[in-house]
């Protein structure tokens, strides 16, 4: 049997996703002598990328604030407040029009290319992996990972690498998390984020596609989010749910029944709606609440909530008692839905958990586990909310990542 001798490279890049290309482009501008491969298990390179934000890929988030940035990952909030001094959105939008990708926002802050084309993307990562000369291996999956007298020894489906400096770019996947795991890594457990609720409820069953502001709460916590809420055939999705369901993606990852409550009128205090009720009592006597919509809700809703009341179509605003705006009062400010299941957006989905981030120097990304080993993107325990986050996360790591392997002599 013939033993092949193993591939040599100043920087191997395992997994071929945003953070992986984004960190094997910026090390190869930064040391150009450096020898750099990227190396990924499937057939194909960036394949979230080409299917985020429904394939115009959601590049990153108009909030310039390192702080304000920050405050939008229920795990990894502190971590990133000093890399985000460092490289964050404004840094993000320089980098790609600087290669001719320039980017759009979009009214709720999200940022796109002004392609609206996911392939802008992916077609620029791809030349300018070529340009650089930074060896691009599909169908290689990583099987072993090990450092012996100071050099890192990968071995995958394919053949063998030996590097001076790797780095882990990997998302979610649990077997790398098992090698970093032997490796010396603790590993907090993955668990969904980002999810949409399955309701099953009459007040809803006709309203697919009906959206509008809401304050949703989950009952018997403290979490609480705002934004726009979707109403869909199978419950509710929109930023609103996805945002509750990745600030509380670990409060209900074992939970498949549990209770929210949603507010239909963020912007108006409970003393506000109960005036408002009472003005109509008197000021529309002669009308059905049933006809017209009010507080500006969508008027399917509107009637919904009000048939949920207990009020008819023949009575009209005169006729009200006090029991009936009470109860009306409440499916407008603190309407209780079951929720029974959850539902993930399958390859886009995201999931908390990962590599456990005090074991991360995050000046540099590096482990402070393994020298020369360096960890960028979701194979950390850090996620986002919805927005384009996740990728500048994916952004800022990979950045710092190949700042750091490429300032040392040895690369």
């Amino acid at each position: 049997m013939t033993f092949l001798e193993p591939l040599s490279f100043d920087i191997v890049i395992i997994g071929g996703g945003a953070a992986g290309f984004f960190t094997a482009i910026n090390a190869a501008e930064m040391a150009p002598e450096a020898k750099i491969c990227i190396l990924e298990r499937g057939k194909d390179v960036l394949t979230k990328v080409r299917i985020s934000g429904g394939g115009r890929c959601n590049v990153t988030h108009a909030e310039f604030l390192p702080k304000e940035l920050a405050k939008n990952y229920p795990r990894g909030e502190k971590e990133l407040r000093g890399p985000f001094h460092s490289f964050m959105t404004g840094d993000t939008i320089e980098w790609f029009e600087k290669r001719g990708v320039p980017l759009k926002i979009e009214e709720d802050g999200r940022m796109f290319p002004e392609s609206n084309s996911s392939e802008t993307i992916i077609d620029l990562f791809l030349q300018e992996s070529k340009r650089l000369k930074i060896e691009v291996l599909t169908k290689r999956v990583v099987q072993s990972l090990k450092q012996k007298n100071d050099l890192w020894e990968i071995g995958t489906s394919a053949e063998n690498f030996i590097a001076k400096k790797v780095l882990v770019a990997t998302g979610s996947n649990p077997k790398i998390w098992n090698l970093l795991q032997e490796l010396g890594h603790e590993i907090v457990p993955g668990v969904p984020s980002l999810f949409t609720f399955n309701i099953t409820d009459s007040r809803i069953k006709e309203l697919p596609g009906v959206a509008t502001n809401a304050v949703v709460k989950l009952k018997r916590t403290k979490l609480e989010t705002s934004g726009p809420l979707l109403i869909t055939h199978w419950g509710m999705s929109g930023p609103a749910i996805l945002k509750l369901s990745a600030w509380g993606a670990r409060e209900l990852s074992d939970k498949k029944n549990f209770e929210i409550e949603v507010n239909w009128l963020p912007e108006i205090y409970s003393e506000e709606v109960e005036e408002e009720l009472q003005r109509l009592k008197k000021l529309a006597a002669k009308q059905s609440p049933h006809k017209t919509a009010r507080f500006e809700l969508p008027k399917r809703l509107w009637q919904s909530l009000v048939s949920a009341s207990g009020i008819d179509s023949e009575l009209r605003w005169a006729d009200l008692n006090k029991q009936q705006l009470q109860a009306l009062k409440q499916q407008l400010i603190s309407a209780t839905f079951q929720v029974h299941g959850k539902s993930t957006f399958k390859e886009e989905f995201v999931t908390a958990g990962g590599v456990e981030l005090k074991e991360v120097n995050f000046k540099t990304f590096e482990s402070r586990i393994c020298k020369n080993l360096f960890l960028a993107g979701e194979v950390l325990n850090i996620d986002a909310i919805t927005g384009g986050f996740n990728f500048q996360n994916a952004w800022t790591g990979g950045y710092l990542a190949a700042m750091a392997m490429t300032t040392d002599s040895a690369v």
